[in-house]
């Protein structure tokens, strides 16, 4: 095993054949994506394309956690001591290494075991195959630290079945492995213990056909059955409530639901949505709407756009002070700036929207792609 200098030894290369395994190795840290991490990943899956002896890349995490998202404490604290400059280099980074994987020549198979959060489903999802388990823990919950479902997020989400895409994004809902495979986010579900059988299989192949590596996948698979409890049981709700115009609608179409039916989980989602930033809220809908008539290389783009508005601060300090409650301080008690959706306006959203005017900054520039495997790739199943 060998790692990639000089990225330390936080992404270890396994060589097998023609397959590469790419191993997230922060596991203290739940491999939370550092910078190191992200140049790392960027310069393998760069090499591995041009190099017609690699036919297919697997991914996985060491320890308990595939990802749990981008080290997001240390890009704030980054901030605070340098410059924005290094949280828009830092995403500007991340998102090119989720649009090549999202339009990757290649097959790449991600074992989704554990944690699976922020900037590691942007690692995982944008690939053309994701492996769920029974201990997999999916989810986005960027709106509880003052930021927004990013890596891309606008383009997966917003295709999910209905408008679960938009209960995922603004309540940070978790997912288990069933309920991944269920909505499309996974495209296998295989039982932990057969993980690394399913493993040496991969590794034994010798092809870049994305038909013979599904082949060898479904011989380990199997088709969970959804918790009772799960809220795609509920999408009836779900589609009701979250197809509202506005955050405001949404919350008082669940409020409706709630004084009708006594349901922990419509409570429980009402709850999550009144602790999460207003700002965050409401351009996080937004985003999502815009990503279902969007490009992938569109939808990252205009997130890179959103993401160094509010790494600069330039409307709100919500991220800042989420960061600071939820990862530093751990006080869970952040205190959000404007505090009530109401107080947030429309003018403020589109803001986020528009270019940074800023001499030093530019749009995401994304390379010109043969094979953009991006178009449907969420594969939305008939529930």
């Amino acid at each position: 095993m060998a790692s990639l200098p000089p990225d330390s030894d936080q992404v270890l290369v396994e060589a097998n054949g023609s397959t590469r395994t790419l191993i997230l190795n922060r596991p203290r840290q739940l491999n939370a994506l550092s910078s190191a991490m992200i140049m790392g990943l960027l310069k393998c899956f760069t090499a591995y394309e041009r190099d017609d002896g690699v036919k297919l890349l697997i991914m996985k995490g060491k320890g308990r956690a595939f990802c749990a998202g981008g080290d997001v404490a240390a890009v704030v604290l980054s901030i605070k001591e340098d410059s924005w400059k290094y949280g828009a280099d830092f995403f500007r980074n991340e998102f090119l290494l989720n649009y090549i994987i999202a339009t990757y020549g290649k097959p790449q198979v991600s074992l989704l075991a554990g944690i699976v959060m922020g900037g590691g489903a942007g690692v995982s999802l944008h690939g053309k195959f994701r492996v769920a388990t029974e201990n997999t823990v999916f989810a986005m919950p960027e709106t509880a630290l003052g930021l927004f479902p990013d890596i891309g997020a606008s383009y997966f989400l917003s295709r999910l079945p209905g408008f679960y895409g938009e209960y995922v994004a603004l309540a940070g809902a978790r997912l288990d492995g069933a309920e991944m495979l269920a909505c499309g986010l996974a495209t296998h579900f295989v039982h932990s213990n057969r993980l690394p059988l399913l493993e040496e299989s991969l590794k034994r192949v010798d092809t870049s056909e994305s038909f013979a590596v599904c082949g060898i996948i479904d011989q380990f698979s199997q088709q969970p059955s959804l918790k009772e409890n799960s809220s795609l049981n509920r999408l009836e709700i779900i589609n009701k409530c979250f197809s509202k115009r506005t955050v405001e609608e949404i919350i008082s179409a669940l409020e409706q639901e709630a004084s009708n039916l006594a349901d922990e989980w419509v409570a429980a989602t009402i709850q999550s949505l009144k602790k999460a930033s207003p700002t965050s809220l409401k351009i996080s809908l937004r985003s999502i709407r815009e990503g279902r008539t969007q490009t992938v290389g569109e939808c990252l783009r205009r997130e890179y756009r959103m993401v160094c508005h509010v790494v600069r601060g330039d409307f709100s300090r919500d991220f800042f002070e989420g960061c600071r409650a939820i990862l530093i301080d751990k006080d869970r008690n952040p205190k959000w700036v404007p505090p009530r959706l109401e107080q947030v306006h429309d003018e403020v959203v589109e803001k986020y929207f528009s270019k940074v005017d800023d001499p030093q900054w530019e749009d995401l520039n994304l390379p010109t792609r043969q094979a953009n495997n991006s178009h449907g790739r969420i594969l939305v199943p008939k529930l």
